[in-house]
């Protein structure tokens, strides 16, 4: 930041300096306060948006809490072929996926990472060709390493100075799930970061919003003093002045409080108020374009003058069909592969949406307009409803 004044010692200084060259002054006291006017970003790592989104933006963070619990609480069902095997080894494992976490949290972690980053990484732990664990790696401490031919040849997690490498190939210990990039072949592309510069303003509205208040709830300004017959503040006036306003002006608590200015001394307002920022709505619409990166309706977190949806419980259906299931289906498609024994690919990894409360509603119609089919067999009606 640069500053466009003088100091009083020091305007003395020059003035003395001018009369000794013979050279005429006219001065004028401005206390004066000028910023660069570049607009400043965040960069788009994982942990800054991590930081700078999940754990700093209240609308960042509960986008990404509600996708992802969501997710998580739907249940996994396993079939082969056209069976569904409810004692099938994975059920157990993916109820407990590691000693360290229960599958919720072990699926709620990996909607996360997709959803910060764009990217999900899943270690599986093998005695001999069973499968025992599943961990996940943090997505910021895995690199892909490129073959000659551009596909990926080995994945490496890096915790401190510990480096572990693992092979890419049929039988990888690495399942990579990934959202779509258009411009990176092996990593995907975040939500959030589409949201980057909304989230940047959001935040940097926030901190305006805790410094105004800081600074007495009122836009910056500029004392400026012109006394009648000439002259500037001497060292002791300039350093009382600065002393008064910032025990008697400045902070929360003083608010409000009418500045009493002796003669010479006018308060010129810098900068635009809050009103004239129409600081609210931009608040407001910067909110909503993060919520849209994510695919969760604005009303279900609260932002006002959003009127998409005709009722809280259209738009948590709207929420459910087009943001959550293409997640948990994305997920499901790439875990049956890699689960599958060798030679097994008519395992399946199916969600059940019967257990999803959100969804009643249209499995009650789905039930309705099926049972009212009498050209429909009792079997084909039970295939229909998913059974």
């Amino acid at each position: 930041m640069r500053y466009a004044f003088l100091m009083p010692w020091r305007r003395a200084g020059a003035k003395a300096a001018a009369r000794r060259a013979g050279v005429e002054t006219k001065t004028t006291a401005l206390l004066a306060f000028g910023a660069d006017g570049r607009a400043h970003w965040s960069s788009r790592t994982y942990s800054s948006l991590a930081r700078e989104g999940f754990m700093r933006n209240p609308v960042a963070h509960r986008a990404v809490r509600m996708i992802a619990e969501a997710a998580a609480s739907v249940p996994w069902l396993i079939y082969e072929g056209d069976e569904e095997r409810p004692d099938h080894p994975l059920a157990e494992l993916l109820a407990r996926p590691n000693g360290r976490m229960a599958g919720n949290e072990f699926f709620e972690a990996l909607y996360g990472h997709l959803l910060l980053s764009g990217n999900g990484f899943v270690e599986a732990v093998r005695i001999g060709a069973e499968l025992r664990e599943l961990h996940l790696l943090r997505p910021d401490r895995v690199r892909i390493v490129e073959g000659r031919d551009g596909w990926p040849e080995a994945y490496e997690y890096r915790a401190g100075a510990h480096v572990r490498r693992h092979a890419a190939g049929d039988d990888q210990a690495i399942l990579h799930v990934r959202l779509f990039h258009p411009l990176d072949d092996h990593m995907g592309f975040a939500p959030l970061e589409a949201a980057s510069v909304a989230l940047d303003l959001s935040n940097a509205a926030a901190s305006w919003n805790k410094a105004l208040l800081d600074n007495s709830a009122r836009p910056s300004g500029a004392l400026v003093y012109q006394p009648k017959d000439g002259g500037n503040l001497t060292p002791d006036q300039y350093d009382r002045l600065k002393a008064e306003l910032e025990d008697g002006y400045s902070g929360p608590a003083r608010a409000g409080r009418p500045m009493l200015l002796e003669g010479g001394l006018d308060w010129k307002a810098m900068g635009l108020s809050p009103r004239e920022m129409d600081f609210m709505e931009a608040k407001n619409g910067a909110a909503r374009d993060i919520a849209l990166a994510f695919g969760v309706p604005p009303m279900l977190i609260g932002i006002p003058g959003d009127a998409t949806y005709a009722n809280y419980q259209e738009a948590n259906r709207a929420f459910w069909r087009l943001t959550v299931l293409p997640l948990i289906s994305r997920s499901a498609s790439a875990l049956s592969g890699w689960l599958a024994r060798p030679g097994d690919r008519a395992l399946r990894l199916v969600p059940d949406l019967d257990a999803v409360a959100g969804l009643s509603v249209e499995r009650s119609e789905l039930w309705a307009r099926v049972g009212g089919a009498s050209f429909l067999t009792d079997e084909e009606k039970r295939q229909a409803v998913g059974y």
